[in-house]
């Protein structure tokens, strides 16, 4: 849509109307470039054949290639710490600014989580399945429904404004979040000139429910890492020596049940809990989505979105003990726990991993001997919801779901953010996604709700056209 006079100026109404319609027409080919996506198992984890993740970014890279808005469109690798190898493929695209408008950079993922068990998949993981309003699969929602949307919005945006419009973009697709973004650093220094950006779009959250969206303003930090705890140089019999000496199972249970009070509020001295405003408690909206059986009830003290979006949290993930199909009677010399630890809003995560070192060293029983291993540490985040960038994100959003967004916290982590925010601190990040509560994001069944999916791209193509509209930015 363009004119040649102010008089033939479209309305910003106009514009948002031009863009239901190409979002609308548009997207049966999205579904289906997703689809493809999806086919391609493009796990990050190292016990997976990277191959995959190459087909994947080679796969994304056409897509931003097909789109002929790009001064540049590259697949890349950084190096993981100095020195080390090169991390999973990432793509960027980018297309500078003009006449004074701001750059927004477009970020998601292109690896998966692995598939798990595949029999307690109603249909396989990497074949993209449509029951109902859902399309079933690996990745159909995390996150390469986010993926899509970048490219749908821009196609809605082209097909609206045409190729000329002066909005800089640069879209930074990543290939290791799934296995923890070890070389998003060194990538985001490598490429620090191409990724400049004013404003930065994350497109991997979820919404509060499939007819009401959300703005992401809170993310808990994350620390874990494996726990080792030794007594004994050997196995020994447990009917010899049992009751007189401890073994290290024992040990470790002792120190876990620690973490927590009797009535599951985490019990570290210094861990600390943030204090903002959160939605009325909705217990059976808690149950309904977390999968919580009949008589058990929630943990912890105050209000329910509090506890998962500005409390600390402790869980244990795994344990490495003998099965119970092969166990004999004997006191384990070693046991080794997995644990993860979510920090809230406010606290820094090597803070936080000090602080439950110590606990765990004040609560060794026995002389034990403890150590730890293979630490991951992401700090929290809280987005300035007084920016003017969010308050274009939750018009955007009005407009294209009928209903004002929720400004909502999450209990999960994306650590990579801390790294966008000390590399861009003046850039205005909004975290946006594809998601609703029952996508089962890195569970058997991920699905995507397709009206959620439409309603996405519609945002994000509004706030494009918005963002065309800001004049006043340095090109520099």
């Amino acid at each position: 849509m363009t004119s040649d006079s102010n008089q033939n100026v479209p309305t910003r109404q106009q514009l948002r109307e031009a863009l239901g319609t190409a979002v609308q027409s548009g997207f049966p080919a999205a579904v289906a470039d997703l689809s493809r996506l999806v086919r391609i198992p493009s796990v990050s984890w190292s016990a997976f054949d990277p191959q995959h993740v190459e087909e994947s970014a080679s796969a994304v890279a056409a897509l931003l290639e097909g789109l002929g808005v790009f001064d540049s469109v590259v697949v890349s690798r950084a190096p993981v710490g100095e020195g080390g190898a090169d991390g999973m493929p990432a793509v960027l695209a980018t297309r500078a600014a003009r006449n004074g408008r701001p750059t927004v950079l477009l970020y998601a993922h292109h690896d998966v989580q692995p598939p798990g068990d595949e029999g307690e998949w109603d249909s396989p993981p990497f074949e993209p399945t449509l029951r109902g309003e859902r399309l079933y699969g690996r990745g159909s929602a995390d996150d390469k429904a986010g993926v899509m949307a970048h490219v749908a919005a821009i196609r809605a945006l082209q097909e609206t404004l045409g190729d000329d419009f002066d909005l800089g973009i640069s879209v930074f697709i990543e290939g290791e979040e799934e296995a923890g973004s070890p070389s998003f650093a060194s990538f985001l220094r490598q490429h620090r000139e191409e990724l400049a950006s004013d404003v930065i779009v994350v497109a991997d959250s979820d919404n509060w429910d499939t007819e009401t969206p959300s703005l992401t303003v809170s993310l808990r930090g994350n620390v874990a890492f494996a726990l080792e705890v030794r007594t004994l140089a050997h196995a020994s019999h447990s009917g010899l020596f049992g009751g007189a000496v401890p073994d290290a199972m024992m040990a470790l249970v002792r120190i876990l049940a620690s973490f927590h009070d009797e009535d599951g509020s985490v019990a570290i001295d210094g861990l600390r809990s943030a204090s903002f405003e959160t939605p009325a408690d909705d217990e059976q909206r808690l149950r309904d989505e977390a999968g919580l059986l009949d008589g058990v009830t929630p943990v912890g003290r105050g209000s329910i979105y509090s506890r998962v979006w500005a409390q600390p949290a402790i869980t244990v993930t795994g344990i490495d003990a003998p099965s119970v199909g092969r166990a004999s009677n004997t006191l384990l010399p070693t046991a080794r726990a997995k644990v993860s630890v979510r920090v809230a809003p406010g606290q820094d995560a090597e803070e936080a991993y000090a602080l439950i070192r110590r606990h765990i060293e004040a609560h060794t029983p026995f002389g034990a001997h403890v150590s730890f291993a293979n630490p991951e540490l992401g700090d929290p985040f809280l987005v300035d919801t007084e920016g003017w960038a969010v308050q274009e994100a939750r018009d955007a959003m009005a407009s294209a779901w009928g209903k004002d967004a929720v400004l909502a916290g999450i209990g999960g982590s994306i650590p990579f953010i801390a790294d966008l925010v000390g590399e861009f601190p003046q850039a205005q990040i909004l975290v946006t996604g594809v998601e609703d509560p029952h996508t089962r994001a890195h569970s058997p069944n991920e699905s995507l709700h397709l009206g959620v999916f439409r309603k996405a791209i519609l945002t994000e193509a509004v706030l494009l056209t918005q963002l065309n509209e800001r004049e006043g930015f340095d090109a520099s």
